[in-house]
């Protein structure tokens, strides 16, 4: 009887102290800092309550006090050609934006925003990368680059042209001044397009002053958005991409240094972030476009648009001939393109 009591008594202390070490284990654990992290994305608030705002709000909720995500917007830490390097080295933590803005020194970044009629629908963007391989070149690229990381690739709306006037032939895009992305701008100076750069917040009052003639940056959601519908009255129906190519990206160091559970939740909100924005453009472009009251549209007839067409033909023959990856992202392209076509309605028609 001596020995069970002796027993119990030892199993008590014993789980006396086992209760004691949680105890004192745990105020610890909560008592740690969360990671912190800054984010900027090239979007103006207004865009950004759709296209970043909802994951970031949601990763944060979701990490219970282990990491906060603060969410900057366009130029607001640093101009959006200039977040690569901020990026890189450390002034921030991580990026939402296309490799061709921010200027991005990896061979693909002409692929990144609006590569000429790359894509006909947004869910093109995610078959590319994620089952026709344009997210392990991706990968192997930002992975010869020291300090950034790539993330997630997600697509965005397509890119048609807002004015001031209408245009309805190729003619009436000569001499327009139009603020729009790097290599779409180079595309389109083909056709007497003057591409413009100024910072996002500035694009709205340009329009105004007459230093810009329109805009070819976004489609019909965005141009509601965030108030260009108030200033250019016009939209050209045709588009040279249906979908905008956009990234998250963060500086490698930060990034290493996040729980494994955290990066998986992460990832799981940059996923919500691409399925809110497929279906929240989707259905803006067409709504709009019927009910939107402030744009009236317009379109350049199917023949001489072919023309812009064939001429997205030679632009992807000179990027291909630069070789390297650039060779292998234009051939996926094709070869896409050529599977969509062979399987017809509803992934291509005519």
């Amino acid at each position: 009887m001596q020995n069970r009591r002796d027993f119990l008594k030892k199993a008590g202390m014993a789980s006396a102290a086992a209760a004691g070490t949680t105890a004192l284990a745990t105020p610890y654990v909560h008592a740690q800092s969360p990671i912190r992290w800054r984010l900027q994305t090239y979007a103006g608030a207004a865009l950004a309550e759709h296209v970043v705002k909802p994951a970031i709000d949601a990763f944060n909720k979701a990490a219970n006090g282990e990491m906060e995500i603060e969410l900057y917007y366009a130029d607001q830490l640093v101009p959006t050609g200039e977040l690569f390097r901020a990026m890189q080295n450390g002034t921030i933590d991580a990026v939402q934006s296309d490799d061709d803005s921010m200027a991005a020194p990896v061979d693909v970044s002409v692929f990144g925003g609006y590569f000429p009629f790359a894509t006909r629908y947004s869910l093109d963007v995610q078959a590319l990368f994620y089952k026709h391989g344009l997210a392990e070149i991706w990968e192997e690229a930002y992975g010869e680059v020291e300090g950034v990381t790539w993330l997630s690739a997600g697509s965005w709306d397509p890119c048609h042209f807002n004015t001031k006037e209408p245009i309805k032939s190729l003619e009436d895009l000569k001499g327009k001044r139009v603020f729009t992305f790097p290599t779409a701008g180079k595309f389109l100076s083909r056709f007497g397009v003057v591409p413009v750069t100024l910072p996002w917040e500035d694009v709205e009052v340009a329009v105004q002053t007459g230093e810009l003639d329109g805009i070819a940056w976004s489609g019909i959601t965005e141009d509601y958005t965030v108030g260009w519908a108030d200033v250019t009255p016009y939209l050209l129906t045709n588009n040279i991409c249906g979908a905008w190519v956009g990234s998250f990206f963060a500086n490698s160091d930060r990034w290493n240094e996040v729980p494994d559970h955290l990066k998986q939740l992460f990832r799981l909100t940059m996923d919500s972030s691409h399925y809110y924005r497929l279906h929240w453009y989707w259905a803006g472009e067409a709504d709009l476009r019927v009910n939107g009251g402030k744009m009236e549209l317009t379109t350049i007839p199917d023949a001489e648009w072919a023309t812009v067409e064939a001429e997205a033909e030679k632009f992807w023959d000179e990027i291909a001939a630069e070789g390297g990856r650039k060779e292998r992202v234009v051939q996926i392209l094709r070869n896409y393109r050529s599977l969509m076509q062979k399987a017809g309605p509803p992934y291509r028609y005519g």
